[in-house]
């Protein structure tokens, strides 16, 4: 029987004593989310500034999705992909035409998708390209976060997220991110290179926005090198960082991005997060035909990829991120927010710098190495009615639902400011 929670101890001592210690939350229990707020147990309101790592782009339950959820839950959730459904095709080419894509391979979470991605570029480097068996070889950036399976942990140098877990899995060349030069140098030395892996915003790094011209100048080598440009855009897409891709590549923004000059259409699209607007697990890689139809079957599959429920809630999900405009408001808003963070800069001694696009922006802090001043404005920050989370110890993400009116946010702002302005 579920144990009745009445208080934020009592849930948080729960999870203490009966939970794996993978993750250090803020301490705030909650129970109810709607459109850009949550409330704790106790029925604090807050403004959500994370959106579960920019998982609810399109706001807290919001209620197409909602019921869509419902509706097919009512009829048909699981079949396994050992027989056809009525809704993955519709939804496949419901995806595949939103995003500019001839197939998808439908799977669940955000890692996942990576894994899938990482063996259809080296299927492709075996069979097509004519990298010998075992050899193919797949350039990451330093400082990536794609996951935390054992193969994405190989390529990471991320200590915390690799120390004890090897050995490690080879097939991967680490280069600085943002450094042009670098691929270049690795793809003229090593022919058996078959794909580029790169977050065109590395957002667990703590928003680090790449130079203007990095994808585009990479995926210039990649073409010239027969290399596959893999855009990880599980955190930085749907319309989170001001257009519907963070690469700009088919962009429903109505030909305003804040890129509109650099428009690039990645090899492989891999997405998570907010392709259900966080109400299920689900998430892609997109490819074209010479690409995709390398996989056969048996070759890769999931029980519940591409799933009724799953299939039904996307769409949806997609059709509120289009109907909504929500790329054309993260970008609006995410200008004013980073005005008004830069006028903090200006008056604070905490504050540093501010670097995003979109809604996707963070602060950094300055504090000493190994200290907890970030961790301390974030419990500030809930005190004062806004949830956020430092990343990296002195940077604090800013990435609220794109559901969120100017109004909301000049509030939040307000919170912000007076919050780090009179924090000690």
């Amino acid at each position: 029987m579920l144990e009745a929670i009445t208080s934020s101890e009592q849930a948080i001592a729960l999870e203490d004593k009966h939970g794996a210690h993978n993750y250090h939350p803020l301490p705030v229990v909650l129970s109810r989310g709607e459109g850009v707020y949550l409330w704790d147990v106790e029925g604090k309101k807050y403004f959500d500034f994370l959106s579960a790592y920019s998982a609810v782009n399109q706001g807290h339950c919001h209620p197409r999705i909602k019921a869509s959820l419902i509706e097919q839950a009512e009829t048909l959730t699981l079949t396994s992909r050992a027989f056809h459904n009525d809704i993955l095709g519709p939804y496949e080419k419901y995806v595949t035409e939103y995003f500019g894509f001839d197939k998808v391979l439908p799977m669940n979470t955000g890692v996942e998708a990576v894994e899938t991605a990482i063996k259809i570029a080296r299927k492709w480097g075996h069979e097509v390209k004519g990298v010998k068996e075992n050899e193919a070889t797949i350039v990451v950036a330093n400082n990536n976060f794609h996951g935390r399976t054992t193969t994405v942990i190989s390529f990471s140098n991320d200590e915390n997220a690799r120390k004890n877990f090897g050995p490690y899995m080879s097939g991967f060349i680490n280069i600085p991110y943002d450094d042009v030069n670098a691929l270049e140098k690795v793809l003229k030395e090593s022919p058996n290179v078959v794909g580029f892996l790169i977050e065109p915003i590395q957002g667990e790094a703590g928003v680090v926005t790449p130079s203007e011209d990095f994808i585009p100048k990479v995926a210039e080598l990649c073409k010239e090198f027969n290399v596959l440009l893999m855009a990880d855009e599980i955190q930085t897409g749907i319309a989170r960082t001001g257009s519907l891709l963070a690469v700009c590549g088919n962009c429903t923004c109505e030909g305003h991005c804040e890129r509109q000059s650099t428009y690039v259409k990645p090899d492989l699209l891999i997405l998570g997060k907010a392709l259900s607007g966080g109400v299920y697990p689900v998430s892609a890689v997109l490819a074209d035909n010479h690409i995709m139809n390398v996989i056969k079957p048996g070759q890769h599959g999931s029980t519940f990829g591409g799933n009724p429920l799953g299939a039904k809630v996307a769409m949806t999900a997609l059709e509120v991120v289009r109907d909504e405009k929500l790329a054309q408001n993260a970008r609006k808003l995410g200008q004013i927010f980073r005005e008004r963070m830069q006028h903090l800069v200006e008056k604070s001694d905490w504050v540093t710098l501010v670097r995003g696009r979109g809604l996707l922006n963070a602060v950094v802090i300055d504090q000493p190495k190994n200290g907890d001043v970030a961790w301390r404005i974030c419990l500030a920050l809930r005190d004062n009615g806004l949830l956020a989370k430092p990343t990296h110890g002195n940077i604090i993400r800013f990435a609220p639902p794109l559901v969120m009116t100017e109004e909301e946010l000049h509030t939040c702002c307000d919170i912000i400011e007076s919050t780090i302005l009179n924090f000690k």
